[in-house]
């Protein structure tokens, strides 16, 4: 069923209230799905963003799409033949690093929630002309991190961020303290060596800090 811009804005704000922080999770192996699901949702993060940057990634949405409690995505969505993908595996949402009408058309058509990527006021602008307020703010480090997204909102307090990009513990209190800012996205949730190592309680006790960050 076909979603407007303004209804997938409106889900994708209450998939980012759900938690301080979305994980954003890079998986090789799909026998790692699962278990990864699992800690990150039981440690207080149940919103999660799998990114198609492996060939495992499709996979690994169908199996996380049967965690309990877990809300899953499907990052880095380009093309519609992505968001195609993305919606026959089971994601519940989807994140791209950018925006392009061609992407937002099949996404809106595939009835599939967005948050769609932008690093400036004029790209932020023409996705709330679009009928977008909840975006993502990417890269944002490299955009200019916190400051830039404060003197984004200064002009621009409809629009909502999820900032992603270089987010870490160090710095995810400065952009969870905006008044804009409703989640942020981070990776270090689930580094590359505990997901190797099976370590799920390592990975669960990193959810469970992240998830008391304050908003």
């Amino acid at each position: 069923m076909a979603i407007t811009p303004q209804d997938a804005s409106t889900r994708a704000r209450e998939i980012c209230q759900l938690a301080p922080i979305v994980p954003v999770l890079v998986v090789h192996d799909v026998a790692h799905a699962r278990p990864l699901a699992e800690a990150l949702v039981a440690g207080g993060l149940p919103a999660l963003e799998v990114t198609l940057r492996t060939p495992a990634a499709l996979d690994v949405i169908a199996e996380m799409a049967k965690v309990k409690g877990g809300v899953v995505g499907a990052g880095t969505l380009i093309t519609p033949e992505d968001v195609t993908r993305a919606v026959a595996a089971g994601a519940q949402f989807g994140v791209s690093p950018g925006a392009t009408d061609t992407l937002l058309d099949a996404a809106e058509a595939a009835g599939l929630p967005m948050l769609p990527g932008a690093a400036t006021a004029s790209e932020a602008m023409r996705l709330l002309d679009r009928g977008y307020d909840m975006l993502k703010f990417f890269p944002a480090e490299a955009s200019g991190g916190a400051p830039a997204l404060k003197a984004i909102g200064a002009p621009l307090p409809q629009i909502s961020f999820c900032p992603t990009g270089g987010v870490s513990p160090d710095n995810a209190d400065s952009y969870l303290s905006l008044s804009n800012v409703v989640c942020a996205g981070g990776s270090w949730v689930a580094p590359a060596k505990l997901v190797e190592a099976g370590d799920w309680d390592g990975i669960r006790d990193l959810a469970r800090a992240a998830s008391q960050l304050a908003r």
